[in-house]
């Protein structure tokens, strides 16, 4: 019986990736990658395109995903003439969205889940965890290179796909909310989670208050720059894309530049129970802000440096209040391995922020010494 389901899902699978393709016939459709969002599956053909990437949409996140593909295929196509006129003095790739048949950029089927594909990276592979400096400036360099690509389409052009996300006073209100209607055990740690966010709750809107009196443009963002994102070379080992295009969407640089070097500057990572000795690698910043500057600095402007150590502290901080607010609410946004997880997660990102704040003399003059 379960043979028999495995097999019909299989060959759904198969007669779904078979209208994404132009030549040739699919020979096998395989689970890829790690993403906590979309199902994604890589298919393998029998004709020169080769392979190519099938995702099936979450719509419990994605909402209207038809315009997660109106604005990948808006994006897309811009890069892609940008590169064409000028072309960059090394590998730089774009996905591709495959059109059906039919020429559809989605299809949908019985169930009416909602599929998409992109083309496949050749030759390249992602990692989990940051290896050296060069791979830290690599990582700079690939999102300096994203946001430089993108710097001249108006962000009006693409639609607001998930609407709040990085707005941290929103984060804050849902925080104060969930805390209004839940009583929290009292512990040492979540009394530490609970002053750490009310010490901080007036600083919370610092880059929303620069947006809203102009003293930050509003440009596109990737929305989720983490380090498994950017692919590299598998033989040179130098970035040449970066993938997990949904969330891209008018936002502030400073939320991909803050969320980057917060994924990217804690060696121990976010899923580490050693909370308490957690710090933030200001070598690693200084490699991820080299590689960035060397393609950044032609869009960026004055007060976008100034506001370049509040991303660092902010991004950190607003993960960690997303977390802790989470535990309160019993867990339901974030999954976890068991009800303290989102505590012990919270506490990661605060002992994160509070590391990025004792060395804000140090961080500030690595920003003066990359521009």
């Amino acid at each position: 019986m379960i043979s028999n389901i495995k097999t019909q899902a299989t060959n759904n699978l198969v007669a779904i990736a078979n209208k994404f393709t132009q030549t040739g016939e699919v020979i096998d459709v395989r689970p890829f990658g790690s993403g906590n969002i979309n199902d994604t599956f890589l298919v393998v053909l029998n004709s020169e395109q080769n392979r190519f990437v099938l995702q099936r949409i979450n719509t419990h996140v994605f909402c209207q995903p038809q315009l997660v593909m109106q604005n990948m295929r808006i994006f897309t196509e811009h890069v892609s003439k940008r590169l064409l006129n000028n072309p960059l003095n090394r590998r730089w790739e774009v996905p591709r969205v495959l059109l059906t048949r039919d020429g559809h950029d989605y299809c949908n089927d019985a169930n009416n889940s909602f599929w998409r594909a992109i083309s496949f990276i050749e030759a390249s592979e992602s990692f989990d965890t940051m290896h050296d400096i060069e791979q830290a400036r690599e990582i700079g360099y690939a999102l300096g290179t994203f946001h430089n690509l993108i710097s001249d389409l108006p962000p009006q052009k693409l639609a607001d796909t998930l609407e709040g996300f990085h707005i941290t006073p929103l984060y804050l209100n849902h925080y104060n909310e969930v805390l209004a209607t839940s009583t929290p055990v009292s512990t040492p740690e979540v009394n530490y989670c609970l002053q750490f966010i009310e010490k901080r709750q007036t600083w919370a809107p610092v880059l929303e208050h620069a947006k809203a009196t102009g003293q930050l443009p509003l440009r596109l963002m990737h929305g989720d720059p983490k380090i498994n994102n950017v692919m590299f070379d598998t033989s040179t080992k130098k970035a040449v894309s970066v993938i997990d295009l949904d969330t891209v969407k008018p936002g502030l640089v400073h939320y991909d530049i803050g969320d980057c070097l917060r994924s990217g500057c804690n060696p121990a990572g976010e899923e580490t129970e050693n909370w308490e000795s957690i710090t933030f690698d200001t070598d690693i910043c200084q490699g991820i802000l080299q590689g960035y500057l060397t393609v950044a600095k032609e869009f960026l402007t004055e007060n976008d440096y100034i506001y370049m150590y509040d991303a660092i502290r902010l991004i950190a901080f607003e993960l960690g209040l997303r977390f802790f607010a989470d535990y309160l609410a019993g867990n339901v946004y974030f999954k976890v391995k068991h009800p303290e997880h989102n505590l012990t997660r919270a506490l990661v990102q605060f002992k994160l922020t509070e590391s990025i704040e004792t060395q804000e003399t140090m961080i500030r003059k690595i920003i003066q010494d990359v521009k």
